[in-house]
């Protein structure tokens, strides 16, 4: 890949990082942030992210629809809560439909990770890969604070 091509991915990566921040914004605002002492690090480190390891680190979800990118970005920023989430869907595989989404609707998880359980495939991409995914929810962290 070409130098202007791969530049141009990245800026075509971070607009559309920042479409999703700025149209969730009302919805992030009430997310209960990780504890002040983490966060700091995991901003600064984020922050320090260069644009080729930042294209690297967003390129496994880059193609999904708006909807879902946002979606899984804002879930990435809770991988306790998207383990849990693949153990319970381990546990409740009979569920569908109505009864999946009324039962998960009960779990005292992120509404972001709720929404994920109609998702299995996702919830599976997060979990095998947690530090990836630990690592996608910093990032986002990080750039919606600046």
């Amino acid at each position: 890949m070409t130098s202007k091509r791969k530049g141009a991915t990245i800026r075509c990566l971070v607009a559309i990082v920042c479409a999703i921040v700025l149209s969730l914004g009302d919805t992030l605002a009430y997310m209960s942030p990780p504890p002040q002492e983490s966060t700091a690090s995991s901003q600064s480190q984020a922050a320090k992210i260069p644009p080729e390891q930042l294209d690297s680190l967003v390129a496994p979800i880059a193609l999904y629809p708006d909807p879902l990118l946002a979606q899984t970005l804002a879930a990435s920023t809770y991988p306790l809560e998207i383990i849990q989430l693949q153990q319970w869907l381990e546990r409740n595989k009979s569920l569908k439909d109505k009864a999946l989404v009324d039962a998960v609707s009960k779990q005292p998880w992120d509404a972001s990770i709720q929404a994920l359980a109609a998702l299995p495939d996702v919830v599976k991409r997060l979990a095998d890969d947690i530090q990836w995914a630990t690592d996608l929810g910093n990032a986002f962290l990080a750039q919606q604070a600046m």
